[in-house]
């Protein structure tokens, strides 16, 4: 068997750029000290809003096909090992939640659970992530592809336990409310003169939760500059405009997160609040089914 390295984190995420907003400073934190970082992304996101007005042609496979932007996003962050789930094209973006997008045979929400979980867990049985990350049974804010993907994760991990893998730690990502608010603060207070709509607000932000639910908090200050940089390669879908916040088709502004929050699902919880992943775990080892 290839000897595999010590720390092993896996992220399964619906769309491109959803991992560079969520986890980016957590996932060149990790690559960079040596754990490897595999992300798995569900759909090309064919069905994103385009942003710049000189791509906004771009649709359906074509900007499924644009989203290469994973690529130089993955780059910036150091991690080299990045999936789509089944294959380019498995499954297609499902569209927002109400809209005839989702009754489409090929998308995503559309997919058999199992079958869908049985291809992750095929990556899971490889890898042997010791971490999974992925959404809340919301998606964060209630996407299909966002819950989809959360059942994918789920499933795929308890199909990877019968086949002699059981995950010891599962994430979902979450944000302190007190963080958020504060954030939210700070923006109105330290940039008033920002050329976006400065109306939204803690309910804008994915998987906002009550601060006692959170467990870990992952410092990714250091890599706040290649978590920008991924966010920024994500063209079509995201404007950064300096490291404090970012904006989606929306025009929104928000707060850009470099400490990035977690709640743990499964596996010990912690007393207090961890500061790393892999807290309490063994070595490469650790998951191996008896």
């Amino acid at each position: 068997m290839t000897e595999l390295p010590e720390r092993r984190l896996m992220l399964v995420h619906a769309h491109p750029d959803d991992e560079s907003i969520n986890n980016g400073a957590t996932m060149a934190r990790y690559a960079a000290e040596g754990a490897h970082v595999t992300l798995v992304t569900c759909t090309l996101g064919e069905r994103g809003e385009v942003i710049p007005p000189e791509l906004r042609h771009l649709s359906g496979a074509a900007l499924g096909g644009h989203r290469g932007e994973l690529r130089e996003a993955m780059t910036a962050l150091g991690v080299t090992d990045f999936r789509l789930l089944g294959g380019a094209g498995r499954y297609c973006d499902s569209g927002m939640m109400g809209l005839p997008d989702n009754d489409d045979p090929g998308c995503f929400w559309q997919a058999d659970v199992d079958r869908a979980a049985g291809l992750l867990a095929e990556v899971i049985l490889e890898v042997r992530p010791q971490v999974l990350v992925t959404y809340d049974d919301d998606g964060g804010y209630g996407h299909p592809d966002h819950i989809q993907a959360h059942r994918v994760a789920m499933r795929a991990v308890e199909l990877a336990a019968e086949g002699g893998w059981d995950v010891p730690k599962v994430y979902w990502n979450r944000v302190p409310r007190s963080v958020a608010e504060e954030a939210f603060a700070r923006l109105e207070r330290d940039l008033p003169d920002l050329p976006f709509d400065k109306s939204a607000s803690v309910r804008d932000v994915p998987g906002v939760v009550d601060d006692q639910r959170v467990t870990t908090a992952v410092d990714g200050t250091a890599y706040a500059g290649a978590k920008a940089a991924a966010m920024r390669a994500h063209a079509t879908q995201i404007t950064v405009a300096g490291q404090p916040y970012f904006v989606l088709s929306n025009e929104l502004a928000q707060p850009l997160f470099t400490t990035e929050y977690y709640e743990l699902v499964r596996g010990e919880r912690p007393a207090g609040r961890e500061d790393d992943l892999f807290a309490g775990l063994g070595g490469p080892g650790a998951g191996e089914a008896s």
